[in-house]
């Protein structure tokens, strides 16, 4: 009786190269931010009265910003960006994107329209959907509010996940 070999589904498709794998994900940290990192950053500006060195922007319907937002980010929905992004944006400044959460791609398409316009920006990963869920304080229309960290997504008994 002969077997078939087993394929292994991981390496079905082998790993790139070393250096394939270096030029793509440097690429990918030059479009993306954590959800932390922008909320780390933004804390310790806040803490020292000093600029974060970007905007945030919520890319979100106004229903969507009132039910919850990120404190100090612009609203920005991406539809009005062609006609309101020049008031309210500096070309200067870098502009970070979000969006609801993993699930929607409305981030990235305004980060397209903003970059199309000569902005240089980035997308926050894991949108308002995992600022919330690791435990950050938002804004609504009724003010400020806060939920506990979610354990499958944050450390909640430090405020670094060490990675």
């Amino acid at each position: 009786m002969t077997t078939t070999p087993q394929v292994n589904p991981v390496l079905r498709t082998p790993p790139a190269s070393p250096a394939a794998a270096a030029a793509y994900f440097s690429a990918s940290l030059a479009f993306h931010a954590d959800v932390s990192d922008v909320a780390s950053v933004l804390t310790v500006a806040a803490a020292e009265g000093t600029d974060p060195g970007f905007v945030l922007v919520d890319t979100r319907s106004t229903a969507s910003w009132d039910q919850g937002h990120v404190p100090g980010a612009v609203h920005l929905p991406t539809a009005l960006i062609p006609e309101r992004a020049e008031e309210l944006l500096d070309r200067s400044v870098p502009v970070v994107t979000y969006c609801w959460g993993p699930g929607c791609n409305g981030a990235t398409r305004a980060a397209l329209a903003l970059a199309e316009r000569g902005f240089r920006v980035k997308e926050m990963l894991g949108g308002f959907e995992y600022w919330v869920r690791e435990g950050f304080a938002y804004e609504t229309w009724e003010g400020p509010a806060e939920r506990a960290a979610d354990p499958l997504t944050a450390p909640v008994d430090t405020g670094d996940c060490g990675c």
